[in-house]
């Protein structure tokens, strides 16, 4: 009826929600640099977590119909889609960082802190979102090479925007009909308008974390360019990996696993100067607050049997009883 808001009932409930680090999917260090082997990995290995039923002989469906670079035809074989029955995939989400794209865009010209009656802003901006979404396409053609039915969402576009920062509005419908369609929605940290500042950075951490709420996924995986939480920056010595971190009812976290002699000590982070959104102490923010859900976070480095393990779901399988030689980090709520 007219006035009254529609909803989409799931056939299935989602199963995971995945960020992609910008600092493991890109060269960070390299302007709009893309870590191809890393991400290749990562397209494959969520093939295989998203489709555990799929036979390893199986044939690789690519749903990549365009021209890459440096190749002379497009690659398609419509008669392995008419000759092969429809595999099902998990129900999963992706959001991406940016990496070495579009931090340096927004760093420049002060997106982040808004202003877009100021020209160099607005130019910043726009700039900006080139960047972000050329990095999106590419990770939704390695995801469809590796046959993931994925579908590139900018937050911009689906009408996500912030005030101070925080986000005011997100229109969830969009992704809602795709996975209710069964598609694997891509989304990503993006330029976007901010109600009181004009515009700002809405970060790929802030958006899983609103994600987790809406969709209540199973788990939750970041995947790292590291491989999880440290006590400290991890290229220091004697950096401690951290295993297990509970999160409260109040929202404050304190480390299980293992027990460091200084309790009191906080966990030290370090952001790159062109980062816009946080670096990893927003991520651990992010990850705290989803933790408060109910739902258990794994972060965990990127391209690497720990993090399809993660990935698989084996380690929510076995929650009581985390694995001691899985590396990365456990963050769940304690009651």
């Amino acid at each position: 009826m007219k006035g009254e808001k529609q909803e989409i009932h799931r056939i299935k409930p989602i199963r995971c929600i995945v960020k992609l680090g910008g600092a493991a999917i890109t060269c960070k260090n390299e302007l709009e640099k893309i870590n191809e082997e890393n991400l290749d990995v990562v397209s494959s290995q969520l093939r295989q977590a998203m489709m555990p039923g799929r036979s390893p002989s199986m044939k690789v469906l690519g749903m990549d119909w365009s021209k890459r670079h440096g190749e002379s035809e497009v690659s398609c074989n419509i008669d392995d889609f008419v000759h092969n029955a429809n595999v099902d995939s998990s129900r999963f989400v992706v959001i991406h960082g940016a990496g070495s794209f579009g931090h340096f865009q927004a760093s420049k010209s002060g997106v982040h802190k808004g202003g877009l009656d100021q020209s160099l802003v607005k130019a910043g901006f726009v700039a900006t979102r080139i960047s972000v979404t050329t990095l999106n396409l590419e990770v939704v053609r390695a995801l469809a090479r590796e046959g993931i039915p994925s579908i590139g969402m900018s937050p911009f576009s689906c009408g996500w925007s912030t005030k101070e920062k925080n986000i005011a509005s997100a229109d969830l419908a969009a992704v809602d009909k795709a996975i209710d369609s069964g598609f694997i929605p891509v989304l990503h940290g993006d330029a976007v308008l901010d109600k009181l500042q004009g515009c700002s950075i809405l970060s790929g951490d802030v958006i899983i974390r609103h994600l987790a709420a809406h969709l209540k996924p199973e788990y939750v995986v970041f995947l790292t360019d590291v491989f999880g939480v440290y006590d400290r920056p991890p290229t220091e010595p004697n950096a401690v990996l951290l295993r297990e971190i509970a999160v409260g009812k109040d929202g404050k976290w304190s480390v299980v696993k293992p027990e460091l002699q200084n309790m009191d000590k906080q966990v030290e982070t370090t952001v790159a100067a062109h980062d816009t959104t946080g670096g990893m102490e927003t991520k651990i923010a992010e990850a705290a607050m989803i933790a408060r859900l109910g739902i258990d976070v794994y972060i965990v480095k990127a391209a690497t049997n720990h993090a399809l393990r993660a990935l698989s779901g084996e380690l929510r399988d076995k929650r009581d009883n985390i694995p001691d030689d899985w590396l990365g980090t456990v963050i769940r709520f304690v009651s």
